[in-house]
């Protein structure tokens, strides 16, 4: 299974991507499956979940802004409802969820989790490819932090355009191997295109 664990809808402020043209442009790219992770909510994740089919996956997810930085929570079964490092990660495992730290060390991301070196132990994984990421830099350290911490990987486009899904992303076996660590990442950087695309579609407002 391929499945790209870092996407962005309509419920996304800087997103346009509509959940159901989203799993069609998946498929037609060869994926077996997406994660839903919408900025500071997982509203459109949950409602995306009753895509999925026997040949289909859709994973809950939410990029969540903490008081710390951003952290990434899969397999979610409702909303979270603190900004807290600490107690979002406790909701997230509440749930049954998997913690992931996204883009850790790229520069240009200002909400990317601060003091991961004291924190990881709190984490189940690191993304250790993020296409959006300017600098392939941050995705070489990332992996060697996971590495030398012994955390799991997870890898995702981070897609706010359609033609940036499944850019990058895992392939397992079945859907229980990411929380396994049983995963393989596949990736390559998104053209400066799609990068500007984002910024420019924030800038005029978006659909929230």
């Amino acid at each position: 299974m391929k499945i790209d664990l870092h996407i962005h809808s309509v419920y996304s402020k800087d997103s346009s991507m509509e959940l159901e043209e989203i799993v069609k442009r998946a498929k037609a790219k060869g994926l077996d499956g997406v994660a839903i992770t919408d900025h500071g909510t997982a509203r459109g994740a949950l409602k995306a979940r009753k895509l999925s089919s026997e040949d289909f996956v859709v994973i809950a997810g939410a990029e969540i802004r903490t008081d710390r930085g951003e952290v990434l929570g899969y397999f979610l079964q409702e909303e979270i409802k603190s900004r807290e490092f600490f107690e979002v990660v406790d909701e997230i495992r509440a749930q049954g969820g998997f913690v992931a730290v996204p883009h850790p060390f790229d520069i240009f991301r200002i909400y990317r989790l601060r003091g991961l070196e004291e924190l990881h132990t709190y984490v189940d994984a690191v993304e250790v490819f993020n296409s959006r990421c300017a600098m392939q830099g941050a995705n070489r350290k990332a992996l060697h932090f996971a590495l030398e911490h012994g955390l799991k990987f997870t890898a995702g486009s981070d897609a706010h355009t359609y033609a940036e899904i499944g850019s990058a992303g895992v392939v397992v076996e079945s859907v229980e191997d990411i929380a396994r660590g049983r995963v393989e990442v596949f990736g390559t950087p998104a053209s400066f295109l799609e990068l500007i695309k984002t910024k420019i579609y924030k800038t005029l407002g978006g659909k929230g």
